[in-house]
């Protein structure tokens, strides 16, 4: 083993729920460069590039955090009530 690999930095996978991995991205986006980052990201066998690997799952983190919501209960409450309108009535 060389001392590169010993005194390396660790490889981790990406994982968009993560803040601080979230924040070493910003810190890319902003710098260029993951010098300051403490990690190594993976890329995963089934993309090209750690970039784009990244950016599909952050993508699909916010797409879900935004657009799909937990279940909400459908029963009418006190603060929903129904209101019968008179279709029939003359004016």
């Amino acid at each position: 083993m060389s001392r590169l690999q010993l005194h390396g930095r660790p490889w981790v996978v990406f994982n968009s729920k993560n803040k601080e991995h979230r924040r070493w991205f910003a810190d890319f986006n902003k710098t260029g460069a993951w010098g300051q980052c403490p990690v190594r990201f993976v890329v995963n066998d089934d993309h090209g590039d750690l970039i784009t690997q990244i950016q599909r799952e952050l993508i699909a983190h916010y797409v879900t955090k935004e657009f799909i919501q937990t279940r909400v209960s459908r029963r009418p409450t006190a603060s929903r009530k129904l209101i019968k309108i008179d279709t029939k009535s003359k004016r």
